[in-house]
């Protein structure tokens, strides 16, 4: 079985412009508004796994101050492309996150769906300690169960119930959390599992790690 990490890569890197193509054109309004709520007005956001830049132009458009990083160089070259200056962009793997108390918003869609379970309470760890305390996060999983190949890729589908378990160990509370179907033609029968978490600890739960991070 090949590394589950490079693997996704590799596919992302090799499809890049055909992804981006499917899922420019996606209207996530709702999806932002309900993360939105939680931060202040020109706010600053990470977006974790930033894909071809999508939501990072959507929310600098709004207004707020945004940072966007992906593992795929082929993403974050389109992202770039995309954005202009208008966000600080990335090419770093989620393992790379080293900012502390540093982000009003967390923002990771369709993302973290890619990382092997063994190494999710790591990453999720070091995304919770870049939020400042009070701090929202968004992630969405497909609706579904365990870790599973997928054209080329590790997924990791979540159940309510198993998505709630995930949290549990790390400094969060669930301020809300609801299913969407996909939005993708085609793909109206499956549905994503969406969830907003604020950060309660007010310490460092990663000691060591850079303020300003990249």
């Amino acid at each position: 079985m090949p590394d589950p990490v490079t693997a996704t890569l590799a596919y992302y890197d090799q499809h890049a412009a055909a992804f981006a193509a499917q899922n420019a054109a996606l209207d996530l309004t709702p999806l932002y508004e309900r993360f939105l709520r939680h931060l202040p007005p020109g706010g600053r956001i990470l977006d974790a796994g930033c894909g071809t830049g999508r939501d990072c132009l959507a929310f600098a458009e709004r207004g707020y101050a945004v940072v966007g990083f992906d593992a795929s160089a082929a993403m974050v070259q389109l992202s770039r492309a995309r954005v202009g200056r208008r966000a600080t962009l990335h090419h770093m793997p989620f393992e790379a996150v080293a900012w502390q108390a540093a982000f009003d918003g967390l923002w990771c869609c369709a993302s973290l769906l890619h990382v092997p379970a063994a190494a999710f309470a790591d990453v999720a760890a070091r995304l919770v300690a870049a939020l400042r305390p009070g701090g929202a996060w968004y992630l969405s999983f497909k609706q579904g169960a365990g870790e599973h190949w997928r054209d080329g890729r590790l997924f990791v589908d979540h159940s309510e119930a198993s998505l709630r378990a995930t949290l549990q160990p790390l400094p969060v509370r669930i301020a809300d959390l609801w299913t969407s179907p996909d939005l993708r033609p085609g793909r109206e029968r499956e549905n994503w599992l969406n969830l907003v978490a604020i950060r309660t600890e007010t310490e460092s739960i990663a000691q060591g790690r850079s303020e300003a991070g990249p």
